[in-house]
């Protein structure tokens, strides 16, 4: 995925099939675990649950250090990775 610096990020995990719906989803970058207090402000997250159960990331203000692969890890289900590229509008 290609955005723009500046902009904001909305990276978007759709489970469904699930028999229940996950306890908790993990959001990571570069295989670290996303914190939401973090000093770089502007990065949340928010978790509709139901038989499908949609998590959004959003990251407000997209810098060059937002680059890089996010994973969504559902606790009942197999994670899935996108590899974010933040470009300076060109």
């Amino acid at each position: 995925m290609y955005i723009n610096k500046g902009s904001t990020m909305n990276l978007t995990c759709i489970v469904k099939h699930s028999p229940e719906p996950p306890p908790s989803i993990v959001w990571s970058h570069n295989n670290l675990e996303i914190n939401y207090d973090s000093p770089r402000g502007g990065v949340s997250v928010i978790t509709e649950k139901g038989d499908i159960t949609i998590s959004y990331l959003l990251v407000q203000k997209a810098r060059d250090s937002d680059s890089g692969k996010y994973m969504c890890s559902p606790s009942n289900a197999n994670p899935k990775t996108l590899i974010v590229h933040v470009l300076n509008g060109e």
